[in-house]
């Protein structure tokens, strides 16, 4: 059995919805984990917003906008009057449902709860669709399976103990839809994964069931050696290692979320990137295995500070690095790279929230200082085979290109550049024509 995703793009329409189906009834006997139609999420987002503010009137106003669209969407997909009346009733509980909010002083669990209703109008849309095309289909909620613990982490055995059995009770079904994203919390009540969102529902699906592998698909074709958008004529790559593919997500690659692969790395389930625009392209295939010196592809994530500190004190001194590193953990702030000399260390962090907290703290140990508008571009690859001579190559391919900092050695799989925002694109176009031959 497998598990394919498809996210909001790939449903964000009628006709894409068709085609999804399509894709899915194909002979086997899989489990499809959906998102919520594109831009569903974000107009939820919006109410839960407005009732927060108090502002009932504007929840309203776009609920009602939403309750429209959907209506549209359902005269479009359906052919029978029963399809499309079940669907309709259906969704009316939940607009409903949605309207009820107004008449109550809006928690963070109910905010979630809102969040939610994305994912269920989509799987129950196209169960119906199913349905009515005549496909032994069975709808699972993912509140009865997906539950996370008292750490705020996925209840893996939880997961496993109760979904497999589910599947087992249905074993005339044919395809098996669930929502991705939700879940509930260790109180019962609604939650979402947050990290991934409905990517490391799948994994995590892939993982408890022991799936023959786990397909995300998406509006792209795998993930590609270099960012498109800045960069012509770059191509996806057939193959990477897990380690690779979760540098190449952290670093910039919009297309995966760092944490969805950990599941399936540590199950030994391969990941397949996929376009639901175009099935028949190769994709990428994410596994265990390492190709033996190749450089794979390059990434840039944005909106990063650099902060230095400098203390003649550190010479020798221990505990430094230790006072440093708590100050950031204190104030909950994740570092991406850390470079050492003999009197100070450099890092960068893409989260300022904290920022001023954090520099008056470091500023009891020695001198500070701070450069913004930096860019990480992390070039990936299989960077331990010595006498292929990367680092040279690399380096020589942004000679046009000030380096604010370096790391290299803190994995076989990456070696990082911190540069300014502002030398992002002549560093991304300069590494493809040096290292990928294009010209």
């Amino acid at each position: 059995m497998k598990v394919l995703k498809f996210g909001g793009t790939s449903v964000g329409s009628p006709e894409r919805m068709k085609n999804v189906a399509k894709l899915i009834n194909n002979g086997e006997k899989n489990i499809i984990v959906l998102s919520a139609m594109s831009g569903t999420t974000n107009s939820l987002v919006e109410i839960a917003d407005y009732y927060s503010k108090n502002n009932l009137e504007s929840a309203k106003a776009m609920i009602n906008t939403l309750r429209t669209k959907y209506s549209k969407d359902i005269s479009e997909l359906y052919t029978s009057k029963k399809a499309q009346q079940d669907t309709l009733q259906l969704l009316d509980q939940i607009f409903s449902r949605l309207l009820a909010f107004g008449e109550m002083r809006l928690t963070e669990s109910d905010k979630k709860e809102i969040l939610s209703k994305g994912e269920i109008m989509s799987t129950n849309m196209m169960t119906n669709y199913l349905k009515e095309q005549g496909v032994k289909v069975t709808l699972i909620s993912a509140f009865d399976f997906m539950r996370l613990d008292e750490n705020g982490e996925p209840d893996m055995k939880f997961l496993a103990d109760t979904l497999n059995p589910i599947l087992k009770q249905h074993s005339e079904t044919e395809i098996f839809i669930t929502q991705g994203f939700i879940c509930l919390n260790n109180a019962n009540q609604i939650d979402n994964l947050q990290r991934g969102g409905s990517d490391y529902s799948a994994s995590l699906i892939g993982a408890a069931i022991k799936a023959e592998e786990i397909q995300i698909w998406t509006d792209i074709d795998g993930m590609h050696n270099n960012d498109p958008r800045i960069v012509d004529n770059t191509k996806p790559v057939h193959q990477l290692h897990f380690e690779e593919a979760a540098e190449l997500a952290y670093f910039g690659a919009k297309i995966l979320h760092p944490t969805c692969v950990q599941p399936a790395k540590f199950a030994g389930i391969p990941v397949r990137l996929l376009n639901t625009m175009d099935p028949a392209a190769q994709g990428t295939i994410i596994n265990n295995y390492t190709e033996e010196g190749k450089i794979k592809a390059v990434a840039a994530k944005d909106n990063i500070t650099v902060i230095k500190i400098v203390s003649s004190r550190m010479l020798l001194a221990t505990g430094f690095l230790r006072k440093v590193f708590e100050i950031f953990e204190q104030y909950h702030t994740s570092i991406d790279v850390v470079t050492t000399s003999e009197v100070g260390v450099s890092m960068t962090i893409d989260n300022d929230s904290y920022l001023a907290n954090i520099l008056e703290e470091l500023k009891k140990y020695g001198t500070v200082n701070v450069d913004r508008d930096m860019c990480i571009i992390c070039v990936v690859g299989d960077l331990r085979t010595c006498n292929k001579g990367f680092e040279s190559i690399i380096t020589s391919a942004l000679k046009k290109v000030p380096v604010r900092m370096i790391s290299y050695g803190g994995s076989n799989h990456n070696i990082s550049f911190i540069i300014r925002e502002a030398d992002k694109t002549l560093a991304l176009q300069e590494l493809s024509r040096n290292i990928f031959n294009q010209d």
